[in-house]
Formats: structure tokens, C-alpha cells, sequence
């Protein structure tokens, strides 16, 4: 439940549209529900502005679908599974299917981001660049996420400093940000450049592509951290997801909503 949900609960028990018993009940499954094998935070929306994503790696495939059911049961938000293998491809889908929603699904490097009741766009600019097509699959996962609540980017691929008349190409993009996601391996030299041409936010993701001295993306990490560029915020290694969620704290969604609400 967000902000607009819980005021038009409010509104409807003021008019007398909606018993207070009903709108109590309603209310239960906050701040959680617990489901046996995990407690739901449905209160998240509410409290930061985005929903709470589902995490795939470690979970049973029939423990993904009940998680993504209840999701869509409570709220009308969107529900995000991250990570997830074809079998929790396969559950989150079911479980969508069961209440008319439809899943999307983006492959990526360490398992697929799926979508399903994606939020209305936003409108807010957002530019997410990466330095090589490799970086490519950490790019989506963090495109998926940020089209799943409402802030579709625009995607610049293969943009990286060893051929800097590609970045120059796209100046105009990164001067119109509100927010940038910088996704580069290798040497991680992408953030620094984008962190001295662009005037909102930035967000650096080292990624694990490279070569040995790369470690990794290690060597990526530590440069981004150390960058030049005032201000650079950077996230772990290959997380897409970390720097979409980066972006909604950025924006401050939350207070966006409880402003228009």
C-alpha cells in the first residue's frame, strides 16, 4: 500500500463509502504478513516510496510464487523479482497469470528480472550508460527495475573512454538527466568522465567484466570510489538493482507522491 492507496482508503471510509470494519481489515497485512517463510513488508511503499523486491537466489521456486501472490493480493504497486532462475521465472509467472497480470521478463547475467504490474511512467529523465556492450546484462537488470516503478530510462550502450567521441555523441542526453547510472568494468574510468559532464546525480556500477588485473571489478570499485568527479555515488559490483533503488532515493519518490496526494 502506498500514500494514494491509503488516502483513498481514508476518503472512502470519510465519505461513508467504505465500512471502518472493512477498511480495518483492509489494514491487517500492515506492516507485514507473514506467510510461514518470509514476513512481506508491505508496508515499504508506504513508509520509502517503492515496493520491496524478492530476491531470488536461495528461495524455492513455490516460495517465489507465494511471495509474488500475496504481493498482488496487498496494494497495486509493482512486484519486482530479481535474480530469479526459469523455475522462479516459471512460479512468479504462474502467480501473476492467476490474478491477470502479465510477466515481464529480462534476462541477465545472473538470473532474470521479473516485472508485474510495472507503475505508470513517471516522466522523470533518467539516463543509464554503459562503457562496453559486455557491461550490457547489468544495464537491463537495473533498466528493468527502474521501468517497474515508473522511471523508464533512456539506455546508452558501448559508450566507453576508449572511443570517447561515442560519449561525446550523447552530450545532450547526460546535460537532461535528472539522474545517471554509469555501469562500467575494466578500469572503471566511465564515472569520472559522465561525473564532470552531467549536473544530477550520478551512479556508478563497477561491473566484473575484464581482464585479470581487473579482478573481478574490483579494480572498477576502487576507481569509481576514488574518482575525481565530486559527488560520485557508487554501488557493489554487477548491481543493477542497487543503482535503480539509488535512483528512487535520488528522486525521493516518496515525498514526490505524498506532495501530489
Amino acid at each position: 500500500m502506498d500514500t494514494s492507496e491509503l488516502n483513498a482508503l481514508l476518503a472512502a471510509v470519510a465519505e461513508g463509502s467504505l465500512s471502518i470494519h472493512d477498511a480495518a481489515d483492509r489494514l491487517t497485512a500492515l506492516p507485514f504478513q507473514d506467510l510461514g517463510v518470509a514476513l512481506i513488508d508491505h508496508h515499504r511503499s508506504l513508509r520509502q516510496g517503492f515496493p520491496e523486491a524478492v530476491y531470488g537466489p536461495g528461495k524455492r521456486p513455490e516460495e517465489v510464487g507465494l511471495i509474488v501472490a500475496d504481493l498482488l493480493a496487498v496494494g497495486s504497486g509493482p512486484v519486482i523479482v530479481t535474480r530469479a532462475s526459469e523455475d522462479q521465472i516459471e512460479a512468479a509467472e504462474k502467480a501473476g497469470l492467476a490474478g491477470g497480470n502479465h510477466a515481464l521478463v529480462t534476462p541477465g547475467r545472473e538470473g532474470a528480472t521479473v516485472v508485474l504490474r510495472p507503475a505508470p511512467n513517471r516522466g522523470h529523465a533518467v539516463v543509464v550508460i554503459t562503457a562496453g556492450t559486455a557491461d550490457g546484462p547489468v544495464a537491463d537488470e537495473c533498466a528493468a527495475v527502474l521501468t517497474a516503478v515508473g522511471l523508464a530510462p533512456t539506455v546508452l550502450r558501448d559508450r566507453g573512454v576508449a572511443g570517447l567521441h561515442r560519449l561525446t555523441s550523447a552530450l545532450d542526453e547526460l546535460a537532461n538527466a535528472d539522474v545517471t547510472v554509469v555501469i562500467a568494468g575494466m578500469e572503471g574510468a566511465l564515472a569520472s568522465v559522465v561525473g564532470g559532464l552531467t549536473r544530477g546525480p550520478v551512479i556508478a556500477v563497477p561491473t566484473s567484466v575484464g581482464y585479470g588485473s581487473g579482478f573481478d571489478g574490483v579494480t572498477a570499485l576502487l576507481a569509481m570510489m576514488a574518482s575525481c568527479a565530486a559527488g560520485v555515488s557508487v554501488v557493489g559490483i554487477d548491481n543493477g538493482f542497487g543503482a535503480a533503488m539509488a535512483v528512487v532515493r535520488a528522486l525521493d519518490l516518496k515525498k514526490r507522491d505524498d506532495d501530489d496526494a
